[in-house]
């Protein structure tokens, strides 16, 4: 077991992470933001609109996320719309993501009781003064477990963007390996990667949660 002729790439390990990290990073605040409209929608907007949301979620939730990027960065160039390999990557993983957030954000919303909201209603508060403290600090409660998870499947699921050629970590360890014909030490060292940055996020999500939430540390 020889790491030595890896070190040499390390510049481009370091970008390959930024890259996952950018990527990861792009997509979750693309992917909430769907999910918000889309659950605000589903709950309350037009039924077309309704219709309309129920199909995408179910097209993305049930089809593989490497055809979504196959998708976007081969076949959409057909109908004039050409994308770096990036851009392709980030569009996929946040349309992806988006399609999870939308009912993972909806069930959070749907799980505050009505009797609660017209509670609050009844107080004469407005709707918005309503949204803010009895509907928002429960659901963001009740989701934050789970957007979380979702947060670290969604970084190790960047390594599909290597099949468009995309400069993430995953690609970088396909182009030193080609170099250095040492897999097996550069596929445990970006297993070691992966593995750092996950529990890394998730020690923070979970201290976050501790200190957004009060909840108790777990002995």
């Amino acid at each position: 077991m020889n790491f030595r002729p890896i070190w040499r790439y390390q510049d481009q390990l370091v970008e390959g992470v930024l890259t996952t990290l950018l990527l990861t990073a792009v997509a979750t605040i693309a992917g909430l933001v769907i999910g918000i409209a889309g659950a605000v929608l589903i709950r309350s907007g037009p039924k077309p609109v309704r219709w309309l949301l129920r199909i995408y979620i179910e097209i993305i939730r049930n089809t593989p996320v490497l055809v979504q990027i196959f998708i976007i960065y081969f076949v959409l160039p057909s109908f004039g719309l050409k994308m770096t390999p990036i851009q392709a990557a980030c569009v996929a993983l946040s349309i992806y993501f988006g399609a999870y957030a939308i009912e993972i954000i909806r069930s959070g919303l749907d799980s505050i009781p009505k009797s609660q909201i017209e509670a609050g209603m009844c107080l004469g508060i407005t709707r918005m003064q309503v949204l803010r403290h009895v509907i928002l600090p429960p659901a963001l409660r009740n989701i934050y477990p789970s957007v979380t998870s979702q947060f670290v499947l969604l970084l190790l699921g960047t390594s599909i963007a290597s099949q468009v050629s995309a400069d993430e970590l995953f690609h970088v360890a396909g182009f030193i390996d080609s170099r250095t014909y040492r897999s097996f030490e550069v596929y445990t060292l970006i297993c070691l990667i992966y593995f750092g940055l996950v529990i890394s996020f998730k020690l923070a999500f979970a201290a976050l949660g501790r200190l957004a939430f009060r909840w108790p540390v777990r002995r």
